[in-house]
């Protein structure tokens, strides 16, 4: 198992706050998916993703309609997905993933965030030296399956790294642009896909101190109690 691996094992993200955010920011990214490519599940990959990152998380169905709706209706918001990049305290890199319809408000709020903290916000793409972007699938394991069978049938697709989790469920890690191919195949063999995010995975990581790590780790917590703000990655070790 290699350092995608590793980075999961130790990146100990709380999850979001209470459920009427998580059902918030999956509402965004609903809206957002369903704008760019249509309605309709099953002619648009992302969106069927999404709604079933939205039944995992036991968003209900009315809710995950309802943003899907708001993708057209002339009025709606116009939800963007905007990153912002920084140093926390003690050097740490951040990188900060929204979903927001007022971009001076987002980006006036995180940048408080950094002043009020002892960080420093920087400019877009300063940090793409530091991450890769990667995408992850969680799936349901079949009984009888062969995960090396299953990773070789799928390293042509650009699978780099595949896992069976804690939980008993198979994890694959790929290139950013691979989720495509690599969500068709496990659907047309009939996989049933749990989860699935974007990922960036420093390929640096910085030491810190107990301390230092409490100093960081308040950033991060108050970047992630906005609610523009969908993730937040770094490269704390």
């Amino acid at each position: 198992m290699g350092r995608a691996f590793e980075y999961r094992k130790a990146r100990k993200f709380k999850r979001w706050g209470n459920m009427a955010r998580v059902f918030t920011r999956l509402g965004k990214e609903i809206t957002i998916a369903a704008k760019a490519g249509g309605g309709d599940p099953d002619t648009n990959p992302k969106l069927r993703l999404l709604i079933q990152n939205a039944r995992s998380e036991n968003m209900p169905k009315e809710n995950v309609d309802r943003a899907i709706k708001r993708a057209f209706e002339k009025d709606t918001s116009d939800y963007k997905e905007i990153v912002y990049e920084g140093y926390a305290p003690h050097g740490v890199a951040l990188v900060i993933e929204t979903a927001t319809d007022n971009h001076q408000r987002t980006v006036a709020n995180i940048r408080s965030y950094f002043n009020k903290l002892g960080g420093s916000l920087g400019t877009q793409g300063m940090l793409d030296f530091l991450f890769d972007r990667k995408c992850c699938f969680r799936v349901a394991k079949k009984e009888g399956l062969d995960l090396e069978e299953l990773e070789l049938s799928l390293i042509d697709y650009g699978v780099e790294e595949l896992f069976e989790d804690e939980d008993g469920l198979i994890v694959i890690y790929a290139e950013f642009q691979a989720f495509g191919p690599i969500q068709k195949y496990l659907e047309d063999n009939g996989f049933e896909i749990k989860s699935f995010q974007f990922e960036r995975i420093p390929n640096d990581t910085k030491e810190v101190t107990d301390q230092e790590r409490e100093d960081v780790e308040r950033v991060i917590e108050r970047l992630e109690e906005d609610d523009d703000v969908t993730n937040v990655f770094h490269n704390m070790r």
